[in-house]
């Protein structure tokens, strides 16, 4: 079919999308909103912005996570499954900067980019699974940031740890979008500073730098090895100890890209600031998670005491951080603290964006009719307060860890976000192709403010490895002697969860299966975000040290 003329295309811009239940509306929100206010304001700086593309992506996955991993299944293939996924994250990342840049509208997240370039049941779906992994997320973190403290002392319950974590995190969120922007800041860039300096750390004990003088070079991965054989002996152990970490890998990295498009529609000069963050991601990647993981394999060894012992004891305080245990081992005294403290902001900055993140998903499906309009309703500084109050009530969750049954439940709520947010991540690359599609159909492709490299192949790709994992990730409990309901419950119930969402979206509302490339709605909003970000790149450097904070922020 060849492309409208330019008649029928000024048509497509005015027209909507064929479903009438969802409005696509300008840049001051996804839709006509009256009463009470609902517009969020653009109070994020290009700096801010910045630091929460990586802050968010470095919890304890990679703190305290990595050690469970480690002691599983050896350091190379812990090394390999964060190589492995990062290539993931990449492609996800670089789609979502090209539709994030192109209509960077107020109220803007991952579920309204699905629901607009496929179908409204897919969106409606995608959307709900965002909004309780999130909570769900929120909840992890602030147990967490709980039994972290706990390695300090024991005689105050971790109750009371989780409940100042939660109200600080509450009052950061719900003022303003600054509040949260500033603290997401120095939050990002301690823990940024921390995972720099323990990467030194370990090239100074790999060259035999610490107290001891005793040079680790790869000793442990010759004694006891780079591998620990998964479930069964040889070659295929080691194959199996790579997926299994590849799948584990998943909660460290698990909804990081997203971030960026949630804030969207709170920073200043989106169609700046959002490229420049899209593209400096993959080297932050690379020299956080890439080389923090090869320093764990160097200075643990899989079999170390300290680390199956923390890992034995529940593997979620600062005990089972591999980082921690090395810096035992090498004799380095007082500094385990120090990193301890890290780790401990390290969570409750995640703790922070999950709430963000999962409050303005809530906000997002509000203004777009899939959720009750109350959870628009922003305060005078532009913050959807009751859907940051909603969000915050299920992170109470993490309470369930005070006692043994319900640190059993809660296990089960961490998982199903990963494998939740793998299911998103298919469903990003999919409204990509469609989004690519409908460009190409309007004969608008090559108008994109910003395009990234290996498209649409890198879709595919993710396309392809995440839905392997998806259905993989519970491959273990179907081996002799090894499966629980539990397990097998933990793997797959999300995919139940996911069904009946849709499913009963679809028997409700009698949505089309999929939006036809020609009804694809791809200009609905961009009039105005154009006007907005037409001088997003007027100003220019004046000096060389412009020229170095532009890039740094």
């Amino acid at each position: 079919m060849s492309p409208p003329s330019p008649k029928g295309l000024e048509e497509a811009r005015i027209e909507r999308s064929p479903s009438d239940e969802y409005d696509y509306g300008d840049s001051k929100g996804l839709g006509t909103h009256n009463g009470p206010n609902t517009d969020t304001q653009r109070g994020l700086s290009s700096r801010q912005l910045q630091l929460i593309a990586i802050g968010g992506c470095i919890g304890t996955g990679l703190f305290v996570g990595s050690g469970a991993t480690l002691s599983m299944v050896g350091p190379a293939p812990l090394f390999m499954s964060y190589l492995a996924m990062s290539s993931v994250v990449w492609f996800v990342m670089n789609v979502l900067g090209e539709m994030t840049t192109y209509l960077p509208i107020r109220g803007i997240s991952v579920p309204y980019l699905i629901g607009r370039f496929t179908e409204p049941s897919m969106g409606f779906a995608a959307g709900y699974n965002y909004w309780y992994s999130f909570s769900m997320l929120l909840a992890t973190e602030v147990t967490a940031a709980g039994l972290i403290i706990e390695y300090w002392t024991t005689s105050v319950s971790v109750g009371v740890w989780i409940t100042i974590v939660l109200v600080v995190i509450l009052l950061l969120n719900i003022v303003a979008v600054s509040w949260y922007g500033e603290a997401e800041f120095w939050f990002a860039a301690l823990k940024i500073l921390a995972i720099i300096g323990l990467i030194i750390l370990g090239v100074v004990l790999f060259f035999g730098g610490g107290p001891n003088h005793d040079r680790l070079g790869f000793r442990y991965w010759q004694t006891p090895g780079a591998f620990n054989p998964y479930l069964v002996p040889g070659n295929t152990g080691r194959f199996l100890g790579f997926w299994t970490a590849f799948i584990r890998s998943g909660f460290s990295f698990i909804f990081s890209p997203e971030l960026i498009t949630t804030a969207a529609g709170e920073v200043e000069s989106p169609r700046r600031n959002i490229p420049k963050a899209t593209r400096r991601f993959i080297y932050r990647i690379f020299a956080f998670y890439i080389l923090g993981s090869l320093v764990v394999g160097v200075t643990v060894a899989y079999n170390d005491k300290g680390l199956l012992s923390g890992v034995a004891n529940g593997g979620s305080g600062a005990g089972a951080s591999p980082f921690v245990i090395g810096i035992q081992n090498a004799g380095i005294h007082g500094l385990n603290h120090v990193v301890n403290a890290a780790i401990l902001i390290s969570a409750w900055s995640s703790g922070n964006a999950w709430l963000f993140a999962g409050s303005r998903t809530l906000y997002s499906l509000a203004i777009s009719g899939q959720a009750p309009g109350i959870f628009s309703i922003c305060n005078r500084n532009g913050v959807p307060y009751v859907a940051v109050l909603v969000t915050w009530v299920v992170g109470l969750l993490s309470f369930l860890n005070l006692s043994n049954s319900g640190a059993q439940v809660f296990y089960w709520f961490t998982n199903i976000t990963t494998v939740g947010g793998f299911i998103n991540w298919v469903l990003i690359a999919i409204a990509y192709l469609r989004f690519r599609k409908a460009m190409t159909f309007h004969g608008v492709l090559d108008t994109l403010p910003f395009k990234t490299p290996l498209q649409p192949w890198g879709s595919y790709y993710v396309i392809f490895i995440v839905s392997l994992l998806t259905l993989t990730n519970g491959y273990a409990a179907f081996f002799p002697g090894k499966f629980t309901a539990a397990d097998f419950l933990v793997s797959y119930i999300v995919f139940a969860i996911f069904f009946l969402l849709y499913v009963g979206h679809k028997l409700w509302y009698r949505t089309p299966w999929m939006t036809k490339v020609a009804d694809i709605d791809v200009f609905s909003g961009k009039e105005e975000v154009d006007r907005l970000c037409e001088n997003d790149f007027d100003r220019q450097p004046r000096n060389w040290l412009e020229r170095v904070w532009w890039w740094i922020a």
